[in-house]
Formats: C-alpha cells, sequence, structure tokens
C-alpha cells in the first residue's frame, strides 16, 4: 500500500503560492506546556485552572491575541516553566517574559512584567493537529536548536497553514516563513533574526491583514526590498494599499482576493479550493 499524499504536499504540486498566508495576529501569549497537546490549545486547556483563567482573561482584553503553547524537547526548566507576552502590531514591539506560574495569580496584568529584547523563533510542531507539521516541523525544529539559545527557538502548537510546512514565525517582527527545509532553516532564520526577509520562503507579516500582506509581498519584490524595517504601511483602503520605504518614496500596490488551487487545508481534509490574495504595484 502506497503511503498517503500530504497536505504540504500537494499545495507544492499545485503551485499554491505562499504569499499572503501568514496568521492575522497582533498580539501573542506563548505558555510553556511540556509534553503532549491537544488537539486544539486555543481555550488553554492543559493549563492550570488558575492560568487558564489568566490566559483567557488576557485574550478577552486583548485585540487581535492569540494564544500557543510551546515547548523545548529536553530544555532544562529547573522546575520553572515560561511564558512570553509578545506584541507584534506594525506601530509597537514588545516581548515580556515571565515564569508560567505567574499566570496563576488572578491579578496577572502584564504591564508589571519587564519588557526583554529577545527575538523568538517558533516551529510549528503540533503534531496532534498535522502530521505535516509533526514530520517537517519537529525536523526543522531540530536543525535549528543547536545553534540558538534555550529560550530562543521553541516548537509551537498550531500556526496555521498545515500545508506550509514547516512553518516559522519570528516575533516580535510578525514575519511568518514556510515551505522552509532542514537544510535552509538555519540560513533563513538567520536572516530573519538580522533584520532580512527571504521572499521565497515569505509568507507575510502577521500584524497585516492578507489585503495587506499581499500588497507588502508585491513592492518587496518589484523594488528588491528585503529589509524588515524597509517599509512601513502608511494606509490601507479597499483595495488599495500604501507603503513608505525608508527613503521617504511612497508605493502603491492593488490587492485582489481570488480563487486558489484545490488542494488539502491540512493533512484528512476534503479537497477544496483554498482563498488567495495576490497584489501589482501601480
Amino acid at each position: 500500500m502506497s503511503a498517503p499524499v500530504r497536505c504540504s504536499e500537494l499545495s507544492e504540486l499545485a503551485g499554491e503560492s505562499l504569499g499572503a498566508t501568514a496568521s492575522t495576529t497582533e498580539s501573542w501569549l506563548l505558555v510553556e506546556v511540556p509534553g503532549t497537546w491537544s488537539r486544539d490549545v486555543s481555550s488553554g486547556d492543559g493549563l492550570p485552572e488558575a492560568a487558564r483563567r489568566s490566559a483567557r482573561a488576557w485574550l478577552e482584553r486583548t485585540p487581535s491575541s492569540r494564544l500557543l503553547f510551546i515547548r523545548r524537547p529536553g530544555r532544562s526548566r529547573e522546575g520553572r516553566e515560561l511564558a512570553f507576552v509578545v506584541h507584534a502590531a506594525a506601530t509597537e514591539s514588545r516581548v515580556r517574559r515571565l515564569e508560567r506560574a505567574q499566570l496563576d495569580r488572578p491579578d496577572f496584568d502584564e504591564s508589571g512584567i519587564d519588557e526583554t529584547g529577545s527575538q523568538l523563533v517558533l516551529v510549528c510542531g503540533h503534531g496532534t493537529r498535522d502530521q505535516c507539521c509533526a514530520l517537517r516541523g519537529t525536523a526543522v525544529y531540530g536543525a535549528l536548536a543547536s545553534g540558538l539559545g534555550p529560550e530562543q527557538v521553541w516548537i509551537s502548537s498550531h500556526q496555521g497553514g498545515h500545508r506550509f510546512a514547516a512553518n516559522i514565525l519570528v516575533l516580535p517582527s510578525g514575519v511568518q516563513l514556510g515551505r522552509v527545509s532542514t537544510a535552509e532553516a538555519p540560513a533563513v532564520v538567520a536572516e530573519a533574526l538580522a533584520g532580512r526577509i527571504e521572499l521565497d520562503h515569505f509568507r507575510g507579516r502577521a500584524m497585516y491583514a492578507p489585503e495587506v500582506q499581499a500588497a507588502d509581498i508585491a513592492v518587496r519584490r518589484a523594488f528588491g526590498l528585503d529589509r524588515i524595517d524597509e517599509l512601513r504601511l502608511v494606509e490601507a483602503t479597499g483595495d488599495t494599499v500604501r507603503f513608505r520605504d525608508a527613503t521617504g518614496r511612497e508605493h502603491v500596490a492593488i490587492a485582489e482576493q481570488h480563487s486558489g488551487p484545490v488542494v488539502l487545508a491540512s493533512c484528512g481534509a476534503e479537497p477544496e479550493s483554498q482563498v488567495a490574495f495576490s497584489a501589482r504595484v501601480v
């Protein structure tokens, strides 16, 4: 019996574009939870009750926010699991590091936690959610683990877009990368941590809506702009998106939504046409 064709393989074979497929989130609550996770961790299942209540309250009061579980196999915790509060908006970015036990407090308030200048690298390896993330993500994490700090690179729960595995999210820049192989991973991540985007793996910046992601990618490709901070959003009105580059020059792109190829959204799903976004510079 032949092995089943996985969603990531079918997406690649269909020529599905990576562009404008990044998750749309500005703020992230990352909580270290060792061991196996349930298929859906969005409600905090797997956390102690007090921490789950704190996580839910934070999500409710924080616009455009998301909870991810993280883990690093073999990491020496000395009894202390970690959490991070990350704000990755276009106009504001910061990372706060705390001990996971701080979430147990009913009056949990991130404003009392010091910021850190750290960058975080999250590789989706949520095996109970999708096999492609388990296989490709875990392998990419292994390729990165020895070269990055013990609190810098993590396996994460579902980021979105199983079929683009291996998926990597770099915070607080909000750069999401897809179809990263084990051989490419160290160089691609090093570029992102140095402030540059490998455009061939670029899914988009998570703080932007899909239309803006598409416009961002179109302008970057048209003018060879690969530095993360080289392009700033000025305005997005309908399908028209305006950016300003580091020289002060404005760029305008027109974004559109259309039907993508018929593929599996995830392993085990039925094939269906995927929503896609593209843009042209005017």
